[in-house]
């Protein structure tokens, strides 16, 4: 009997669309490690030249303006978005904008765990923006430029104040080198090695404006800060810091990595070639999941739709009348069976989000890739319709 549902011919040459740690740049292999100073004292001029190559490359790379420092910060985003509300929240009040995950994380610790005593949470559901406009200019803000376990970015800054009191904290671990990042609305940005250029994991970035920096120096937090978080001494920055001298051990194979990913941003155009891969990403499968009959985006307004995390629900009337149990386990077995397949590997969504998919669009995915993996995306949802869907 033929089978009823044939596998596509094509594979993606590359099967890698996780969202963290992301795909290596095309081309990469272990060999451009080579140059690596390893087993050498981080502290040693040479290295610390190294460290400081990262930070000047990333700074250029991204348009940074002149007076903003950027340091190279232990565990990853989560660090540097830790070590700046510890270090800086407390002398406003607080406004927290959640609509996924991470976001959901940082309104955690700021009520559970530093206490402040004046915070307004400004929530949305998953798949949906809160009213950004709530959003008071003489009130800290802390937000996620793109929604990572959502897929859902801000379209634009227009709703940060020019002339605003307070600061805007802003974690772009998944929007940094894909998005336009618009540097006069930010005062706090944090992003890890590990997505856009596909770095290795455990180390973040710390970017940091001059009204940031005044905050730093002129505000004594009420809480004990750990080694780790320190970013001043004596009441002044601890300038080192954004220049290389790291406050832990970095791994100098990772900083070579960092090195190669950014030389290779470089050689492809820098940012607006970035920009324009990610966008490639995305634009083909909008174009797939147009008038689709089973897959629609996470994001409920197109202008909001993630780039580089790019969330899928699957809508098909089978599937939307199982039980919350019965969707999840279906939207397993379709992870799975693209696996088994090896034609999309760790596209399962977030432990917390709805179930459905997350394919990375990042910059270091071709889009050649993305347009290999849909039809085996439609081959792996007859697949489990069949298994899930009702009997007629």
């Amino acid at each position: 009997m033929p089978n009823v549902n044939p596998m596509p011919s094509q594979r993606p040459a590359n099967p890698h669309f996780a969202s963290g740690p992301c795909a290596k740049r095309p081309g990469w292999s272990l060999p451009a490690l080579q140059g690596a100073l390893t087993g050498r004292s981080h502290r040693a001029p040479l290295l610390k030249a190294r460290l400081a190559e990262v930070i000047d490359r990333s700074k250029a790379l991204l348009g940074m303006p002149e007076g903003w420092r950027l340091g190279i910060v232990p565990a990853s985003d989560t660090g540097a978005m830790e070590m700046a509300m510890w270090s800086l929240l407390g002398p406003r009040g607080v406004d927290v904008l959640a609509w996924e995950s991470f976001s959901g994380e940082w309104a955690t610790d700021i009520t559970g765990q530093l206490r402040l005593p004046d915070v307004r949470l400004i929530q949305a559901p998953y798949g949906a923006l809160p009213d950004l406009g709530q959003a008071s200019p003489d009130r800290d803000v802390v937000f996620v430029w793109n929604g990572t376990t959502s897929g859902v970015r801000v379209p634009d800054a227009k709703w940060i104040a020019d002339d605003r009191a307070g600061l805007a904290i802003c974690d772009a671990t998944s929007a940094a080198f894909a998005m336009d990042l618009p540097w006069d609305k930010l005062d706090v940005v944090t992003w890890s090695w590990q997505k856009v250029l596909g770095g290795e994991a455990a180390h973040g970035m710390l970017a940091l404006s001059p009204r940031a920096v005044e905050r730093l120096e002129t505000y004594q937090p009420a809480w004990p800060l750990p080694k780790i978080f320190r970013l001043t001494k004596g009441g002044k920055l601890i300038e080192g810091i954004f220049k290389g001298d790291t406050i832990n051990t970095p791994s100098m194979l990772c900083v070579e990595d960092a090195l190669d990913g950014l030389r290779w941003a470089e050689g492809i155009g820098g940012l607006p070639a970035l920009i324009a891969r990610s966008e490639a990403n995305l634009a083909t499968i909008a174009a797939w999941a147009e008038g689709h009959d089973q897959i629609a985006f996470l994001a409920e307004r197109p202008e909001t739709r993630s780039c580089t995390s790019i969330c899928l629900r699957i809508v098909a009337p089978w599937f939307t009348g199982l039980t919350a149990e019965g969707q999840a386990a279906a939207a397993r077995v379709l992870a799975s069976l693209l696996e088994k397949e090896g034609v999309g590997l760790d596209i399962a969504p977030y432990r917390d989000a709805p179930p459905g998919l997350r394919i990375w669009g990042g910059a270091t995915v071709e889009t050649a890739d993305i347009a290999a993996l849909l039809p085996w995306v439609d081959w792996a949802l007859a697949e489990v319709a069949a298994q899930f869907a009702p009997a007629a």
